[in-house]
């Protein structure tokens, strides 16, 4: 994976913090990383070209005006206000090489001294047992803190652990193997048909990319929420606001319209097409 960078910028050294979706179910992580770099005001400093990715290009997603900016599949945003790297996914990851692209950006964040890495991501609502509704939506976290998945922090946050997160099992136990690469036994990952649902958290992408942060020694700390396919702005809040809390961003350092705290983003006024004729009606 090669960063490269917007003419005349670098990877600012303070942004010891990196936040990125991982794609599922409802672009939930993905729509939540728009919706922080649109509210935060931070600048494109380059892009992340790896070879494993997808290729893509679209308009500028944030900007109301055509400048000739053009999104790729991996950009990375910064601002030193609120010393946070944001990376955001537009792609998939080509089909069996996510341990491949999991390695690379890990290598890239402990290369560019990040410190704690933060990955947003979503979960299958139907995997989703003893639903609260008396809690409202919630937010569920893992953590390389403990072994366990538990973190103190996340905890007095109101975050609940992600209980099926079994360090032993067999899934979560190849992909330690695989980037730890210390494993006396080779271990395998089951076929499709071998599949168990226990396996389902390990199987997605934030799992693997959760393992290869943890095996380069960073702090990291996936933010999830179940979900469905759909309207899924409601989660992208969400899990946006999970975000800023656990980096300790402040209100006061948005960039809300109108002085509201979040600013959407330009290119969710597309996302589900142009209203109805109402003609017709």
């Amino acid at each position: 994976m090669e960063f490269v960078a917007e003419e005349g910028k670098l990877v600012n050294e303070d942004c010891s913090t990196l936040v990125l979706p991982a794609l599922s179910i409802g672009n939930v992580g993905q729509l939540a990383v728009d919706l922080l770099v649109s509210s935060t005001g931070t600048e494109r400093v380059g892009y992340l070209d790896d070879p494993y990715l997808l290729p893509c290009v679209g308009n500028d997603a944030y900007g109301p005006l055509p400048c000739g900016d053009i999104a790729l599949p991996l950009e990375v945003y910064e601002s030193s206000s609120i010393a946070t790297t944001l990376a955001q996914q537009r792609s998939p990851v080509a089909k069996g090489m996510m341990i491949k692209f999991a390695e690379n950006i890990a290598d890239f964040a402990a290369s560019s001294g990040k410190k704690h890495v933060i990955v947003l991501s979503s979960l299958d609502f139907q995997r989703l047992h003893n639903l609260d509704m008396s809690r409202g939506p919630q937010v569920y976290y893992l953590s390389n803190a403990e072994s366990d998945g538990r973190d103190d922090h996340c905890e007095r946050l109101g975050f609940g652990r992600l209980r099926e997160y079994d360090s032993e099992g067999r899934c979560w136990k190849y992909l330690s193997s695989v980037f730890e690469k210390n494993s006396e036994e080779e271990l395998t990952f089951p076929s499709e048909d071998e599949l168990e649902d226990i396996d389902y958290y390990p199987s997605l992408p934030f799992a693997a990319l959760f393992s290869a942060y943890k095996a380069r020694g960073l702090k990291v700390t996936c933010l999830l929420c179940y979900c469905s396919e759909g309207d899924n702005i409601p989660e992208a809040f969400l899990l946006a606001e999970a975000a800023s809390k656990l980096t300790g961003l402040t209100p006061d350092k948005f960039h809300g319209e109108e002085g509201g705290k979040w600013r959407i983003p330009y290119s969710w006024k597309s996302m589900y097409g142009a209203p109805p004729d109402m003609s017709m009606f």
